[in-house]
């Protein structure tokens, strides 16, 4: 789904670049939508509501190519937690990890620099967290803006680089991936549960299957689910912002910690430090990231397993590492659900301070807690099981003994009826070789 998605991306994005301006010089707009007539806006919003508006399928290409991108995302991540929870990242698919990994802050990256283009007052938005980001790292901060934005922020020039860097830099690096990852799957093959078949369609024909389901999901969406309406956000004001305004779901968490993020700056040699934008923004993405692509060779080294697996691992089987992988996915919700705590203090007629402080203490204890709670579940399923295979499987036949007592009768794994039960015959064997 992750490479049809980003198929996907190709076609529909060669589609726009044929109709849009990357130019931010001003411009009045003449088009059909009348609520903006006479307004004057940049060449690059117009554009964009030329092509949503007055080009033959433009809209329609737009949309699908917006949901593209977040499925894109959703696809990267749903293979990362697959892999996590089955440890399918050990030996001999190390690489094939930091693949994953690593695809995941670029598609982020492609995303934003997409989202900039329309130079509409959501994008601003971004633009202006863009900003505030990049200025907050020490040292090399008021650098890297300049590289960004140029001489004044936001600028003429965010825009046209960001629309190269979108279009052809992030696109052709994701291409060169893709190759490298198929030579990596084809050299150390699948992952595959003990006991699993391997589905009767040759891969070809499956992956042309799902081909298609992906492009008829994306052009029902497309078509029905509307997606960032620019012409009802108007052009980009400096200084002025959309209510309600929020990222798209992968950038959700980031603004999110910035929002709970106490107010903190501190002066270093006469330097201000805004740690308020520096440690949500920068720190915690830049740990989390570190973290996930380190975490094979920390689990390798913390538990002394060298062995090439091509089998994967039952999540409960490993009761450490899906608990904090219940904590990560635990602390990820909760910034990305901080994101909207002024909405949700407005639904709830609740204070905006006692939502955000909240928030604040849930993200230390939640994930905590989720680690606490997915460890004892493995555990218990654990035990169930080995209690299954030292009395046998609960039948639900009731025998009568000779002197009238009753008791249920209890049938070995092996014999549990007609259906087979691969897991517990494997889980059987593990806890003889223990």
């Amino acid at each position: 789904m992750t490479l049809h998605s980003f198929l996907v991306l190709v076609v529909t994005g060669a589609f726009l670049t044929f109709f849009f301006d990357p130019d931010m010089s001003r411009t009045t707009y003449d088009g059909s939508y009348a609520p903006l007539r006479g307004v004057e806006v940049s060449e690059a919003y117009d554009s964009t509501l030329n092509i949503s508006l007055d080009v033959r399928g433009g809209l329609l290409m737009r949309q699908i190519h917006h949901w593209a991108a977040l499925i894109f995302t959703a696809a990267i991540c749903c293979q990362i937690l697959r892999m996590f929870f089955t440890g399918a990242f050990r030996r001999a698919r190390g690489l094939d990890w930091l693949f994953w990994v690593g695809l995941l802050p670029l598609a982020m990256a492609a995303g934003v620099s997409g989202t900039v283009l329309p130079d509409d007052m959501l994008s601003g938005g971004s633009v202006s967290l863009l900003q505030g980001v990049t200025q907050s790292i020490p040292v090399i901060g008021t650098g890297v803006a300049f590289l960004l934005f140029g001489d004044d922020i936001p600028g003429d020039d965010i825009i046209p680089r960001m629309y190269w860097a979108h279009i052809l830099v992030i696109p052709a690096v994701i291409a060169v991936l893709f190759p490298m990852r198929r030579l990596l799957s084809a050299r150390f093959g699948g992952t595959r549960f003990r006991g699993s078949r391997p589905a009767g369609l040759s891969r070809g024909l499956r992956s042309a299957a799902l081909l298609l389901y992906t492009c008829g999901v994306l052009a029902l969406l497309g078509t029905f689910a509307q997606i960032n309406p620019i012409w009802l956000y108007g052009p980009y004001e400096p200084g002025a912002i959309t209510a309600g305004a929020v990222p798209d779901w992968y950038m959700g968490f980031l603004d999110g910690a910035v929002r709970i993020m106490p107010g903190w700056e501190i002066s270093i040699a006469g330097h201000p430090l805004t740690l308020a934008v520096l440690v949500p923004a920068v720190i915690v993405p830049g740990a989390f990231f570190t973290a996930l692509a380190a975490y094979p060779w920390v689990e390798r080294r913390l538990t002394g397993d060298r062995r090439v697996h091509h089998v994967p691992d039952r999540p409960r089987d490993h009761a450490f590492r899906t608990g904090l992988g219940a904590a990560g996915i635990t602390f990820y919700g909760l910034l990305w659900a901080a994101a909207s705590n002024d909405q949700i203090a407005d639904t709830f007629h609740l204070s905006l301070f006692a939502v955000t402080e909240f928030f604040r203490v849930a993200v230390f204890v939640g994930p905590a807690l989720a680690f606490a709670i997915t460890r004892w579940m493995c555990l218990a399923l654990v035990a169930r099981e080995r209690q299954e295979f030292e009395h046998g499987y609960e039948t639900g036949r009731i025998m009568m003994s000779p002197d009238g007592a009753y008791s249920e009768i209890h049938a070995p794994v092996r014999d549990h009826g007609d259906t087979p039960r691969p897991e517990l015959e494997e889980g059987r064997d593990r806890l003889i070789k223990r």
